[in-house]
């Protein structure tokens, strides 16, 4: 009787464990679900988001499109990118429009963005493949929009100026999500090439040639870069099976670097986000960065954002912004001050942007205020 008391209590809690749902936090600004199979039944699943703040303000949320299947690039003929584009702080979106789009047989994947403050372009980086005739091998692309979203380029092949010739062959691709733009004004990105490690490549002429540096760096699958208060270039990378970020430091613009594990941002071995929110050089009080993931060290759950005050060194415990299943997330500073996050929801059903203010993500501890001499 007892064993079977105890195995009714066990078959309850775990039914009311499967029946447990969750919802955006409260607090959010915004919520709304850019991309799902009920708005296209012709497509299987939309993937690797990337989100962008336009110079007009404007934000750009982009992704791929997967037709047969929800495949990566390598086991799908057929993906697309596509994208929405608001211009209210997220209020209201644009329908779903295709930038990237190859007869089938070709594929493109994993979008990211740079902003060029001083062109007022925007580039967006795409890894194609041509699985009819060369299937594993990855080119790198370009297009760019020097509208603020609403117009494209026909793509620019640049893989033979950021990857090696002996390289064909490898498994390389740029990261998703996005690059960054230096207080220089070069443009900065990540590119991974899984048999010799992560190279930063980039512009110093607004897109029209890009260089590599071939200073590899690893432990560095999907990666991001920012540029720290003094100058120096930091990478922050997934890690697979570490259960944590690893940080690259690069104090001689990728010359060589420093490499650290970083037990405080824990990981299951996901793509996620980091950008500049504030610096004192720009006239704020603070130098602030955010961090965005699924904050587990095993299952891909418990999206949050972190807020940093010392350029990366420690990071704050962060507020969740979704304790369900949660993958692959972007980030952009809006026009507002406030912050938009686009990321994969619900084993990949669903693909929310949500916003959300400094105060609410520091529980009303600190508060955006702009310069009074910036005009964005």
């Amino acid at each position: 009787m007892k064993n079977t008391l105890i195995l009714l209590l066990f078959v309850a809690f775990g039914c009311s464990a499967q029946q447990e749902t969750f919802k955006i936090a409260d607090g959010v600004i915004n919520h709304q679900d850019l991309f799902n199979t009920s708005m296209n039944p012709d497509v299987s699943c939309y993937r690797i988001p990337a989100l962008a703040t336009a110079p007009n303000g404007d934000i750009i949320a982009a992704i791929d499109e997967r037709v047969p299947s929800c495949g990566d690039l390598k086991w799908s003929k057929d993906i697309n990118i596509v994208i929405r584009r608001s211009s209210d702080n997220g209020k209201t979106w644009s329908a779903i429009e295709k930038i990237v789009d190859f007869p089938l047989g070709k594929s493109a994947s994993d979008p990211s963005m740079i902003v060029d403050a001083v062109t007022n372009e925007i580039f967006l980086f795409y890894n194609y493949m041509d699985l009819d005739n060369e299937k594993d091998v990855y080119y790198l692309h370009v297009v760019k929009s020097a509208d603020n979203g609403k117009n494209w380029s026909q793509p620019e092949d640049i893989t033979p100026q950021i990857a090696k010739q002996e390289w064909h062959s490898d498994f390389k691709f740029i990261t998703s999500g996005r690059g960054i733009q230096t207080r220089s004004g070069t443009l900065l990105h990540c590119m991974v090439n899984l048999n010799s490690g992560l190279h930063v490549f980039g512009s110093k002429d607004h897109g029209k040639s890009w260089f590599f540096i071939d200073t590899p760096v690893s432990p560095a699958d999907e990666s991001k870069i920012v540029e720290l208060a003094n100058g120096d270039w930091m990478i922050n990378a997934r890690a697979n099976k570490e259960g944590k970020r690893y940080v690259h430091i690069s104090s001689d613009e990728g010359k060589s670097w420093e490499t650290r594990p970083e037990p405080s941002l824990i990981d299951p071995g996901c793509n996620a986000s980091i950008v500049r929110y504030t610096s004192i050089e720009d006239g704020y009080k603070k130098n602030r960065l955010l961090f965005s993931n699924a904050k587990s060290e095993k299952g891909r759950v418990n999206m949050t954002v972190r807020i940093s005050y010392d350029e990366g060194e420690t990071w704050s415990e962060g507020k969740t912004i979704y304790k369900g299943e949660s993958a692959y997330s972007s980030m952009t500073i809006m026009e507002n001050g406030d912050i938009g996050l686009f990321f994969e929801q619900d084993d990949y059903q669903k693909n929310p942007f949500v916003s959300f203010s400094l105060k609410w993500l520091t529980d009303g501890k600190d508060k955006y205020r702009k310069p009074k001499n910036k005009k964005k």
